[in-house]
């Protein structure tokens, strides 16, 4: 690796010391260092505002981005460079930090080991989400993590019903559902009581959020199965209003008798894995700290 991009997360990094150490330490090494950190300055070197975009033309010849943050960062970052192809590494400058790789006292032989090569990559599938709105109109959005149907404004259970390929599986009454990556397992997945499944699976996830039902779990499909989401009416013949959530990040408003089409996405995140470790391990010392 010659050119590492540091995407760092201001709010966790204030003074950006830990950036300036990165970017010393790698310089002193004989390497090239972008900082991608204050995003308004480059948003106005690029003359545009779409991020992806300002990435891309910033990123150039990179071969490796540090992400220092938590995991929200790791996820913010992945769907900033999800067309670049660039592998991920993150610092957990966070809590849990399952998706970060490196602690801060473990830094310097970090990068040590990236600078010689002393790493692997392992693929991570993502999920893509289309909106079929009124008037044919569309709306699309990606996560690494999870795609999650929620309420937006009163406190109401949500009437929707569930399609795979097609087929019609199931209607709901909930506070919403979770489609989410084996990536994402350990997120919300987890706190609503999905299971945890190992990253690096290759299969789609769904999860109701409160069902109200004695016997609604989580369903286990495959990548290529194709999840459709239908918002009904809600009680009375109301309107619902209810809002499509990527990662934490973009939100897609969705009414009565919108859908929400979930497959998996034609693009993934590379991360970089220095410990060799397994996904059991990680999850042990995660839960025990």
């Amino acid at each position: 690796m010659k050119h590492f991009l540091i995407y760092t997360n201001t709010h966790k990094d204030k003074n950006l010391s830990t950036t300036g150490h990165i970017r010393e330490y790698l310089e002193t090494k004989g390497q090239r260092v972008t900082v991608w950190a204050d995003e308004s300055r480059w948003r106005e070197k690029q003359g545009t505002d779409d991020r992806e975009d300002v990435l891309q033309a910033v990123s150039g010849d990179v071969d490796c981005m540090v992400v220092l943050g938590g995991d929200g960062t790791v996820l913010q970052a992945a769907r900033d460079a999800r067309r670049l192809n660039i592998p991920i590494i993150g610092v957990n400058l966070g809590t849990l930090g399952y998706m970060t790789e490196i602690e801060p006292d473990g830094l310097e032989e970090a990068l040590d080991r990236l600078i010689a090569g002393d790493y692997q990559q392992e693929s991570r599938m993502m999920l893509k989400g289309t909106a079929f709105l009124p008037e044919g109109r569309t709306e699309e959005g990606w996560a690494l993590n999870d795609i999650v149907i929620s309420r937006s404004g009163s406190l109401q259970i949500i009437k929707f019903n569930i399609y795979v390929n097609g087929q019609f599986l199931h209607d709901y009454d909930a506070d919403g559902v979770i489609v989410t990556t084996p990536t994402g397992s350990t997120g919300y997945n987890l706190s609503a009581g999905g299971p945890l499944v190992e990253p690096k699976a290759k299969l789609i996830l769904v999860t109701p959020i409160c069902p109200h039902t004695l016997n609604q779990r989580s369903i286990i499909l495959s990548p290529e199965d194709v999840v459709d989401i239908e918002i009904l009416q809600g009680r009375e013949d109301r309107t619902q209003t209810v809002e499509a959530n990527f990662d934490g990040r973009h939100v897609i408003p969705l009414r009565t008798g919108d859908r929400m089409r979930i497959v998996k996405s034609e693009k993934s995140t590379e991360f970089i894995q220095l410990n060799r470790v397994s996904f059991l391990e990680v999850l042990h010392k995660k839960m025990a700290d």
